[in-house]
């Protein structure tokens, strides 16, 4: 995976949590968070955190003595999650690799993690490091997007970026972010973990924004999606976004839009 694709710094932290946040991961937010409280677990640990939209919906969720380790690879994520996050002892921040996850084994109920498994280069390593850190009867749940053509707006934004680059299409959406959704191939990386069951549920959500522009300002510029445009040319970035814009306008109208996102949420037990 190029370095590109991990790397959530500069201006994208902000941007991410300013428009992305609201416009595809606020709804599935509020659907981990309480998937994970029903367990009513001692002890969580969230992974790929991101910029907090999970710790803001779970922390209020959780018992008043629940131990939570939040952990995500960026600094300037966690950074960002932590300065939005109310004041709590029972939170703990925590850089940390979900891949090599420096936590002893069994000290977790639930481990969760919101669309960060696709960005893991081995995903049933990743998953057995889950695991490792599961006490037993200790639940996995996570979430990844289903295929690009289920998730409208990214997929005119991936048309607006092919348009402006057609020899060399920015193909980090269709790569990454949707490059995951077959359920079959997730629940054989899952039980090849070791999970003893596996149930992956398909949700649909709406995604809203006040207007085209903050969705493609938010999908290109607080992305990835935006280091692949500068590393083509880094002149075109304002260019994509309005060609994305104008793109969306023209599909769902120029005031407040609307559009189907879709995911599949899984959840493991050890």
């Amino acid at each position: 995976m190029p370095e590109t694709d991990r790397r959530f710094a500069g201006a994208i932290p902000e941007i991410y949590d300013t428009y992305f946040v609201p416009l595809i991961f606020a709804p599935y937010a509020g659907d981990l968070a309480r998937r994970v409280a029903a367990a009513e677990p001692a002890a969580v640990l969230e992974t790929a955190a991101g910029t907090g939209a999970v710790t803001r919906a779970l922390a209020p969720l959780l018992r008043d003595d629940c131990r939570y380790v939040v952990t995500d690879l960026n600094p300037a994520m966690l950074d960002r999650a932590r300065s939005r996050q109310p004041a709590d002892p029972r939170i703990t921040w925590a850089q940390a690799d979900a891949m090599a996850l420096p936590f002893d084994d069994a000290s977790f109920d639930v481990v969760c993690c919101q669309f960060g498994a696709m960005f893991l280069p081995d995903r049933p390593a990743g998953y057995r490091e889950a695991r490792r850190t599961l006490r037993p009867g200790g639940r996995f749940v996570f979430n990844v997007w289903d295929r690009l053509e289920e998730n409208v707006f990214t997929e005119v934004i991936v048309a607006a970026g092919a348009a402006v680059f057609p020899d060399d299409p920015p193909d980090f959406f269709a790569r990454i972010p949707h490059g995951y959704h077959k359920v079959e191939q997730i629940r054989a990386d899952v039980a090849a973990a070791g999970f003893a069951s596996v149930e992956i549920e398909t949700v649909a959500r709406e995604s809203v924004a006040p207007d085209p522009e903050q969705a493609a300002t938010a999908l290109c510029q607080g992305s990835p999606m935006r280091n692949e445009i500068e590393a083509r040319d880094p002149a075109r970035l304002d260019e994509v976004t309005r060609r994305a814009a104008a793109a969306l306008a023209s599909r769902f109208g120029p005031g407040p839009i609307a559009g189907k996102i879709q995911a599949h949420v899984v959840t493991a037990l050890k």
